[in-house]
């Protein structure tokens, strides 16, 4: 399974942007965090990718999870945010995905390492 690896260097607006272009292409997302910066991080991503979405319609849903990874033979910690669009009441899919179009100029998702 892949998963956004988000680390305590890893740039919010960046992440966020990545995760509104898997959201506007209809995946959901799996983050991977470990350690309490990488969290921040993580989080501060989320709530910016939903200032992306939420003028085009997609409001989207976090969910939480622990999860036991191995890290150089060690095992850690590590928080899992599962991230979903739910659309807003009212809009049709028809309306998103007109906005979605007028958007996609203005919209550009960046990808990080």
């Amino acid at each position: 399974m892949e998963f956004l690896k988000v680390s305590s260097k890893s740039s919010p607006s960046s992440v966020a942007g990545a995760i509104a272009g898997m959201i506007k292409d209809g995946v959901h997302v799996e983050i991977q965090s470990v350690g309490a910066g990488a969290v921040n991080q993580a989080v501060k991503a989320i709530a910016i990718a939903r200032g992306f979405l939420s003028p085009i319609g997609i409001e989207i849903v976090c969910i939480p999870a622990f999860a036991d990874i191995n890290i150089d033979g060690e095992t850690r910690t590590a928080i899992r945010f599962v991230v979903e669009p739910r659309f807003l009441r009212g809009s049709t899919i028809n309306d998103i995905q007109e906005r979605m179009k007028l958007d996609s100029q203005q919209f550009q998702p960046q990808f990080f390492e």
